[in-house]
């Protein structure tokens, strides 16, 4: 199947756009590789054909068209549009799409409906993540170069006018899809239906952030399995995809609305809001809710009512059996079957068989004190709902202690003592780049001073009377003066460093920072589930909380 990609790019420096389609480049960073000599490396297989320029001159055809209208002189400026057209891998063997093919197929759309502007289309054999796919990448300059005919979608008579920019609206995105449609089913190429709504909507933005969360979950795992630790996950779930997974299982299993709600809010701790006839849905982590639209059409009001009521039909044409059929049976003897969990059953009687509550499955949480709690002591329904609770809890605690190999409360210590320190030294990375952050900030903030009155400076220097020139620009040439004493204290050297290298130092530092403050997160979640399950022992050994450095007594918790 075809897709369609569009990047806008406010990016001025054209060059950078030839240096991608004829170079290799990272796929997470998108810089250069550069080989042993520091150059950069030709990709293997690559055609370029230019519209309305020459491909290796479309950098200075586009500058020099942007002058000559004075537009996209503006750093918010759209300066360029990126489509990317990429076909079905399977298409290469099952339909015999060749690289020269696809390159004329990106040439046709791009005349078709990007015309009058100047245009760089270029055919990748590499694929995205090794995937080998064949795929185009059109460029253009979001400004118009020669006037053209009015076409049917062209909402505005200066769409066709030269000196104009590109408008892309909705309705015009919906041209350019159905237009990719129609040429994959004119070469019989596999195509979807790229107009319809996706059940599981993805953006590029949450693909990245899915790669890279992934990427550094990974590093970090590298090193606690180094240290002889257990991850605690393997996995990285974006906020959005966790809701989808979340809705998923709560939905097959509700038969309406309300045990929808309640079980979402109690086994993931999300909020589900219903208004005008859309859901929106509130992770834990989260202060705003995610619209249903943005996680795709399996997760909207209408697929969901639809789907409950399915489960509700499933359910009524389902043969009458007895109550006690349903009821759940613990298992014969718990100590060998460590692991035999099932959900609570408010109609079952425990208290005629108090070892199954023992395995019940539930989130983890912290146990609580009876003896402490002042609303147990006065409402004996809720007493006996927290003494559920708690051994719901328990159990979970010891199925933890037991899957992390935790044979003693000593083991449990040192491990949360560990990954505390981690915690610790993660923290501290975090404000040592926050405070080289902070420094670079002010060296960029003076550097903007110093180029911003070194020209009064000069002029003051050239003046035949200096004394006069200083107290009619003494302003100025204060800010001047301080600026330059700052930056030649900051920097060992006394020189004064270039705006372009202090900017390129903090974008480092910033990607470094968020690095360290993924790290630093892991960690905290981390050393909060350990405390709880340390707790959790605790109450179970019936000894008081000891979270602190001092070790405790060995004691076989397993």
């Amino acid at each position: 199947m075809a897709v369609l990609k569009h990047i806008a790019s406010k990016n001025a420096d054209y060059s950078q756009i030839i240096e991608y389609m004829l170079f290799q480049h990272d796929e997470f960073t998108m810089k250069p590789i550069l080989n042993e000599n520091g150059h950069m490396i030709l990709r293997e297989e690559y055609y370029i054909d230019g519209i309305n320029c020459e491909p290796m001159l479309f950098d200075k055809e586009c500058e020099k068209l942007n002058a000559q209208y004075h537009k996209n002189q503006h750093y918010a400026d759209i300066k360029s549009h990126h489509y990317i057209l990429s076909f079905d891998p399977k298409d290469k063997d099952d339909h015999g799409l060749t690289e020269e093919q696809a390159q004329a197929l990106g040439m046709e759309y791009a005349k078709k409906n990007f015309p009058g502007h100047q245009a760089l289309v270029c055919t990748h054999t590499d694929g995205h993540n090794g995937s080998g796919n064949i795929h185009v990448h059109i460029i253009i300059n979001s400004l118009r170069k020669l006037d053209v005919e009015q076409q049917p979608f062209m909402e505005r008579p200066c769409d066709s006018r030269a000196g104009y920019k590109h408008h892309l609206t909705n309705d015009y995105l919906k041209h350019l899809q159905q237009s990719v449609m129609d040429i994959c089913h004119r070469e019989n190429l596999y195509q979807v239906d790229l107009l319809s709504p996706s059940k599981n909507k993805i953006t590029q933005k949450e693909y990245w952030a899915a790669r890279r969360g992934q990427e550094n979950l990974d590093k970090r795992n590298e090193q606690i399995i180094a240290d002889g630790m257990k991850p605690r996950r393997t996995t990285f779930q974006t906020q959005k995809q966790f809701l989808r997974d979340a809705i998923k299982d709560i939905a097959s299993q509700s038969k309406n609305l309300e045990d929808f709600k309640n079980g979402l809010r109690e086994k993931y701790h999300i909020t589900l809001t219903d208004r005008r006839g859309r859901f929106s849905y509130l992770h834990p982590d989260r202060d705003r809710n995610i619209t249903d639209r943005a996680l795709g059409t399996h997760y909207c009001k209408d697929y969901l009512m639809e789907l409950f009521e399915q489960n509700q039909n499933r359910l009524e044409e389902t043969p009458d059996i007895s109550e006690t059929e349903h009821l759940p049976e613990p298992p014969a003897n718990p100590q060998k079957k460590k692991h035999s969990f099932f959900e609570y059953n408010p109609d079952y009687d425990y208290s005629s068989d108090p070892v199954a509550i023992l395995f019940i499955k539930s989130d983890l949480r912290l146990v609580v004190d009876l003896q402490n709690n002042v609303k147990a002591q006065q409402s004996h329904a809720y007493a006996q709902k927290i003494k559920i609770s708690n051994l719901q809890q328990m159990a979970k605690t010891i199925a933890y202690v037991q899957e992390h190999h935790y044979d003693t409360r000593e083991n449990l210590q040192m491990t949360f003592d560990d990954i505390s320190e981690k915690c610790k030294e993660s923290r501290k990375a975090v404000k040592a780049t926050e405070a080289s952050l902070k420094n670079i900030n002010q060296q960029i903030h003076y550097t903007g001073q110093y180029l911003a009155n070194k020209p009064v400076f000069a002029q003051m220097l050239k003046s035949r009377n200096k004394k006069k020139s200083r107290q009619e620009h003494q302003t100025e040439i204060e800010l001047y003066e301080s600026a330059v004493k700052f930056l030649k204290e900051k920097n060992a050297d006394g020189k004064i460093p270039s705006m372009k290298s202090l900017k390129a130092e903090k974008e480092k530092l910033t990607i470094k920072r968020s690095a360290q403050y993924d790290t630093y997160h892991y960690f905290k979640e981390y050393q909060k589930e350990l405390r709880t399950v340390c707790s959790n022992v605790d109450s179970i050994l019936g000894q008081p909380h000891t979270l602190e450095s001092d070790r405790t007594p060995n004691h076989d918790i397993s």
